[in-house]
């Protein structure tokens, strides 16, 4: 039976940023149905305001059971739907994702963080933003397929900036304490070259149950945009091995 799998993109991104990912998935396997789709303040869901608790339940509703991948933002929101919705969550697979901010006082200032971040997108607009956004030490190395790039473009100043305040990492309430709960099966990927995401993926690891951890070689934090093929043939190894 073919099984489905929803790819979650990153914050700035939509779900046509996936897209590629998806294409090699489905040229290594017929087993897999990948769907990509937009998160709240994103693409086609520009308008929508949910932060990750509300978001999770209307992927659930409009998705219903798969297999989740989510990348960043993406992760995150995944992470959520396995605490909120397990009925739909099949397994998971999470790229360069954390669980939140444990500390309150670091959480608060993160939150603080975000805001200025919003506030900023608001008063310079979306393109300025972008090349701002892309010159930070995460994307820096980055150079954008056109699929990504056309992805980050679908987006407004005003969804991006909704998302930041509602969805940010400082604005999520921490996960880590909840990750002994999760019985799916989670697969965790990192880049080789982010180690602050590598640490974390490490964490997460240990923290779920039965959770299988992969750092794909000569890659950052964009491990998907990075190492496309290398990344699809992890995921499509681990799904095979869940059969």
């Amino acid at each position: 039976m073919t099984r489905r799998l929803v790819l979650l993109h990153g914050f700035t991104q939509a779900a046509g940023a996936m897209s590629d990912l998806a294409d090699r998935i489905r040229d290594l396997t017929t087993d897999i149905e990948p769907i990509c789709v937009d998160l709240a303040g994103h693409g086609s869901r520009s308008e929508d305001a949910l932060d990750l608790v509300a978001g999770a339940h209307a992927l659930a509703e409009t998705c219903g059971p798969a297999i989740w991948l989510g990348y960043s933002l993406g992760g995150r929101q995944a992470l959520h739907l396995a605490v909120h919705r397990p009925e739909v969550v099949h397994g998971l697979v999470l790229i360069s994702t954390t669980a939140g901010i444990e500390n309150d006082a670091d959480r608060v200032r993160r939150r603080e963080d975000d805001e200025r971040l919003a506030a900023r997108i608001e008063s310079i607009g979306l393109e300025a933003f972008l090349d701002e956004w892309l010159a930070g030490p995460l994307f820096s190395n980055l150079a954008d397929p056109p699929a990504v790039a056309d992805a980050r473009r679908s987006n407004t100043a005003a969804g991006l900036a909704t998302s930041l305040r509602l969805a940010g990492t400082g604005a999520q309430r921490s996960l880590w304490a909840s990750l002994s709960e999760m019985a799916m099966p989670t697969l965790v990927l990192t880049g080789e070259r982010d180690e602050k995401f590598t640490e974390i993926g490490q964490r997460l690891v240990e923290g779920i149950t039965g959770a299988a951890g992969a750092t794909v070689e000569d890659a950052g934090h964009s491990l998907h945009i990075e190492r496309p093929d290398r990344t699809a043939h992890l995921i499509v190894d681990w799904l095979t091995s869940l059969s």
